[in-house]
């Protein structure tokens, strides 16, 4: 019996970050169906080349993707419009029945647009699995760029209703029917399917790893917050910073755990090519975006010395390889995300993996996936006392990690697949 074929269109493993995660973890929820041949089709680069950063994952050795029959093809570049015909023509060849882009950021919109639109033209059921619609700066061009990308498909993915409210007021005239099964319109309009973010499995607890010696060996005390993932403006470490030197003030059984690389610092700013990176980008910075979504000076950690809380506070400012993810997550009570606005988050997902309860902002979808007193606790954006109490209130009443299961054993990668799948 000949097999379909799914193309996942996104980074591949070899790339650092969550969306590249993501990719390889709905490639291999794909790969396990017996009937399916599951294509990773992916970018050698992801953005314009004078963005100053390092996009490539040097440090991991695990093979996220051993023991599958997926395939890998790192074959477009965002610089060059002829490898994006020779990613149409590629996937072409493979007789793809979907091909599932990963779309997550603005920018890309130019190169995705064109691709989707020549690919829907054939056979091919085009879906763009959406991680947002509405980007936070959401500039004109940010706006030109996201619409001309996602136009041209046949169905949508989205992993919260406000997603999908996003992408009807982006599109007004189309008629889109929404689901949770996956079952798609059989009249033709554009189907948004609701899933939702599954829970990560590419990173699991070792039972052998030793957790308090561990801890004994940095310091680390009974209560451990944890911070995980690149360090953006967005995720709020400059306001977690501060709440956890309240919680200091009252408990001194507290440590915080920071793991994550800088999201712009990753290159050597000695070299040359960096410096003309720096320049040409700090140029198109000052033309598209306000000066307060500028994070080139954005440097939260400078706060752990300013508040005096060297000593209660573990930081690892690098990227994290994939085989010692587990280690903090092992390490700690709970994880904080007090973001100042939210997309369904890779950082909560692994989290639940790890059965850790979640402490968040009321801000995008953290309400609806974390209810407060069961699987997390919830603060007020912005409020720097309420996410200080909340971390008290944790640390006072613990949460079960039973609770935690409860609240997403429906979010598997196998039912998300299932629903894509679907006809």
């Amino acid at each position: 019996m000949s097999k379909r074929r799914i193309v996942c269109f996104g980074p591949g493993p070899k790339f650092k970050g969550g969306i590249s995660n993501y990719n390889t973890s709905l490639a291999k929820a794909l790969d396990k169906f017996e009937d399916t041949e599951v294509h990773i089709v992916s970018w050698t680069q992801q953005y314009p080349a004078i963005i100053p950063r390092e996009f490539v994952d040097k440090s991991s050795k695990a093979d996220l993707l051993e023991g599958t029959n997926i395939q890998v093809k790192y074959i477009t570049n965002y610089n060059n419009p002829a490898s994006w015909k020779a990613t149409v023509d590629y996937i072409r060849s493979l007789n793809a029945e979907k091909v599932i882009f990963q779309w997550s950021i603005a920018i890309q919109g130019l190169p995705l647009g064109w691709i989707a639109k020549r690919l829907q033209k054939g056979s091919i059921e085009v879906l763009f699995d959406l991680h947002f619609v509405i980007q936070k700066e959401n500039s004109k061009i940010d706006q030109a760029f996201t619409k001309y990308g996602i136009k041209k498909a046949d169905n949508y993915i989205v992993h919260a209703y406000k997603t999908a409210e996003e992408l009807k007021s982006t599109f007004p005239d189309k008629n889109f029917k929404i689901t949770e099964d996956g079952d798609r319109d059989k009249k033709g309009s554009p189907s948004i399917i609701k899933l939702y973010h599954p829970i990560y499995d590419l990173f699991k607890a070792d039972p052998y790893f030793d957790v308090k010696a561990f801890k004994e060996k940095y310091g680390l005390k009974e209560n451990v917050f944890l911070f995980f993932g690149f360090i953006r403006k967005y995720k709020g470490l400059h306001h977690l910073i501060p709440a956890f030197k309240k919680v200091t003030e009252k408990r001194d059984d507290v440590s915080l755990l920071i793991c994550g690389e800088s999201f712009w610092a990753t290159l050597d700013n000695s070299k040359l090519s960096t410096k003309i990176k720096n320049a040409a980008f700090g140029l198109a910075k000052k033309l598209l975006l306000k000066k307060a979504d500028d994070e080139g000076e954005y440097r939260p950690l400078e706060l752990i010395d300013e508040l005096e809380l060297s000593k209660n506070t573990m930081v690892i400012n690098e990227f994290i390889p994939n085989e010692d993810v587990n280690k903090y997550f092992q390490v700690s009570n709970a994880v904080v995300l007090y973001y100042d606005y939210a997309t369904p988050s890779g950082i909560e997902s692994l989290s639940y993996n790890f059965q850790l309860p979640i402490l968040a902002t009321k801000v995008g979808h953290f309400p609806e996936t974390i209810e407060d007193g069961f699987n997390g606790y919830l603060a007020e954006a912005n409020n720097i006392d309420s996410m200080a109490e909340q971390m008290l209130r944790f640390i006072e009443k613990p949460l079960p990690k039973e609770n935690v299961t409860e609240k997403t054993k429906e979010l598997s990668w196998n039912n998300y697949a299932k629903a894509i799948l679907a006809k």
